[in-house]
């Protein structure tokens, strides 16, 4: 009986110990589809409750394109949860942008009549910077709004139309479309919805050519209803060009824009077009015409092309009554008050020149379906002054350069590319060479291709590559030796940060020790805009290696930063201006704003590890304004919603007198 007790317990202890050595021998588990699920509803919940918050805190803001902002940041996001309140969040918007436009116009202050040297009577507004600020929150609202519901964006496009006396323009008369905010906004829509409703995109594409527009986006527009529709797109195609070939493209610079960007891509093969669920190319890019529309509106743009005329010094460029970008006040009114406005036949040859330059493009598709025009072509280049020995190459480069490019194509692409863009293609080669591991391909393009510079640059990332290879062989002094030969902050950062990378999955303690090197050399108060950037590098690279040393290195920063926010404020009026009324502008154009912003980004990353301790340092803000930054990125961040971005209006710079559309 003894020896089976004695036997029993030994097997049972036996049992026992084998349970974590077995448990350390299995490798980690992911997490199966549940759990994942449960980490999503985890996180939206925190982030719909963290909105909450944010809404809250909005409504004592005094600003209203704060409030505006928050209320179109939080529609946004709000939309798949409770799309009755988004809703109703971009209608609150809306009203708040409507509201600063009457403002505006009821300003009589900021508007004064002028009289052009032809008698042409406009109006010069002095109120530059709030109508910028109008017009950039008029195009978040409608943007954002276009990312779900493509008829709403329109209702706030027209909810949020400006008084006529106060929509900017660049130019009075001029060789650019004289387009008015809503004009613009209305084309920039329309690319925006193209992808989410095709139909009603290529509807409100035919009203704007029938008023005499010819949006940029079109090729979009029919390339999107190519696959709902092919029939359909290929009626709107044919409907473009007729209606281009019914203006005069000459005098309409829209049009000749337009036609570049349609005839540079060739003719759209006859499979993609006769197949509606063909994946056709959505950007302007892909060929969008068929082969009988295609030739014949390059017919009509040869035949527009070859009216040009060498130019002189003085009639080359036309220029406007105004120079926005330096500030004029207004146009002159005698001989001696400066540049004049060009007349109507400087502006049809300036177009005339560019449609031929533009020719230099697609001379291989003159030479195979307008053979009889293209040694007039040619002539007509030589008359100019314009090279017709590079179009071919030109046009074979752009196709090279779409699809899924190699570093063989990018080079054969470089090799028969004109001078001045082999650098740029060469340096794209060598990079993917890079990219995909092949360093004595990289080197071999830098030495033999690339400018002294762009050479340098990518030999330091090659020799980070090659020590990070054997980081791991390597003694830690010896890195650390290797690190301080180099000459920049920068550049000892950025190559700690990438030895850690590529040794993180399989030394995660050594990986830990180089970000610990790079965290010694941010850890210190910052003096500039850069070494805030150089600290949220390596708390970003912390994030995937010890969260927690990510905050850390975040912590102290926000200190600074409130002790800078409080300066500025003491400040605004005098030095700086990124205070009115005592609140902060939520965007502004500022180094601070950035950094505040770069700070929210970062926060929002560490959120879906540690929601507790991300809401608590964004709560260090001693602003609102900061703060309702700072939580609204971390949101986003839970929720994976990118803000909406759009290209940025270019009526003037802040502070300047902005030329409007006459009455």
């Amino acid at each position: 009986m003894k020896k089976v007790l004695i036997l029993t317990l030994t097997l049972a202890l036996f049992s026992f110990s084998a349970v974590p050595l077995i448990a350390q021998d299995q490798p980690a588990q992911p997490p199966s589809a549940e759990e994942l699920e449960k980490q999503k509803a985890e996180r939206e919940k925190n982030a719909y409750r963290l909105l909450d918050q944010v809404i809250d805190e909005a409504q004592s803001l005094r600003l209203a394109e704060n409030r505006v902002r928050v209320q179109i940041s939080a529609a946004d996001m709000l939309w798949d949860q409770n799309q009755g309140r988004a809703r109703s969040l971009f209608a609150t918007a809306a009203e708040g942008i409507a509201e600063v436009g009457r403002t505006q116009a009821n300003n009589n202050n900021n508007r004064r009549n002028q009289v052009a040297a032809d008698g042409t009577s406009f109006t010069v507004f002095q109120g530059g910077p709030q109508t910028m600020r109008t017009y950039q929150l008029r195009q978040e609202l409608i943007l954002t709004a276009a990312r779900h519901d493509a008829p709403l964006a329109y209702q706030l496009l027209a909810a949020t139309k400006a008084p006529a006396n106060t929509q900017p323009t660049a130019d009075v008369r001029g060789p650019r479309p004289q387009l008015t905010s809503d004009e613009s906004l209305e084309q920039l829509l329309l690319g925006r919805i193209a992808a989410l409703d095709p139909k009603l995109a290529a509807q409100n594409a035919e009203q704007m050519m029938d008023k005499g527009q010819f949006p940029a986006t079109m090729p979009e527009v029919i390339n999107q209803l190519y696959r709902q529709d092919a029939d359909a797109a290929e009626k709107l195609a044919d409907r473009t060009v007729k209606k281009i070939q019914a203006a005069n493209i000459l005098s309409k610079t829209d049009a000749a824009g337009l036609v570049q960007t349609l005839l540079r891509t060739g003719p759209r093969p006859a499979s993609q077009g006769n197949d509606s669920t063909a994946k056709a190319p959505i950007t302007s890019w892909g060929p969008v015409l068929g082969q009988t529309a295609y030739v014949d509106l390059l017919s009509t743009v040869v035949d527009a092309a070859l009216k040009a005329t060498p130019g002189t010094q003085n009639n080359q460029r036309g220029t406007g009554p105004v120079n926005v970008r330096r500030g004029n006040i207004g146009p002159g009114t005698g001989p001696n008050s400066g540049p004049q406005q060009p007349t109507d036949a400087q502006i049809e040859q300036n177009n005339a020149r560019r449609l031929l330059a533009g020719l230099q493009v697609v001379l291989p598709y003159v030479d195979q379906y307008l053979p009889s025009k293209a040694p007039l072509v040619r002539q007509k280049m030589s008359e100019i002054g314009l090279s017709n020995n590079s179009p071919v190459n030109l046009a074979q480069t752009f196709s090279a350069l779409q699809g899924d490019v190699t570093v063989d194509s990018l080079v054969r692409a470089a090799a028969s590319a004109p001078q001045q863009m082999q650098p740029r293609i060469y340096q794209q080669a060598a990079y993917k060479a890079f990219e995909e591991g092949d360093t004595e391909l990289a080197r071999q393009i830098a030495n033999d291709h690339l400018p002294t510079k762009a050479r340098d640059t990518l030999m330091q990332r090659i020799d980070f590559r090659e020590l990070a290879k054997k980081a791991e062989g390597a003694r830690f002094e010896e890195i650390r030796q290797s690190v301080a030969r180099l000459q920049t902050d920068n550049e000892k950062i950025d190559l700690l940060i990438q030895l850690a990378g590529d040794t993180q999955k399989s030394n995660a303690k050594l990986a830990t020790q180089l970000l610990e090197e790079a965290k010694q050399i941010v850890n210190r108060r910052a003096t500039s805009y850069e070494h805030f950037e150089q600290q949220l590098k390596v708390a970003h690279a912390f994030a995937n290696v010890d969260p927690a040393r990510s905050f850390e290195v975040l912590d102290p920063g926000i200190s600074q930063l409130n002790e800078l926010l409080q300066a500025a404020s003491v400040l605004s009026g005098f030095e700086i201006n990124m205070f009115r009324d005592g609140e902060m502008a939520i965007q502004g154009g500022n180094g601070l704003t950035a950094t505040i912003n770069r700070f929210g980004q970062e926060l929002a990353v560490l959120a879906r590890s540690d929601f507790e301790r991300s809401e608590t340092l964004a709560g260090r803000f001693q602003f609102t304004e900061p703060r309702i930054i700072t939580r609204l990125a971390i949101v986003q961040g839970l929720l994976d919603v990118k803000p909406v971005s759009g290209p940025r209006a270019v009526l003037g710079n802040f502070g300047e007198n902005i030329v409007m559309r006459p009455d």
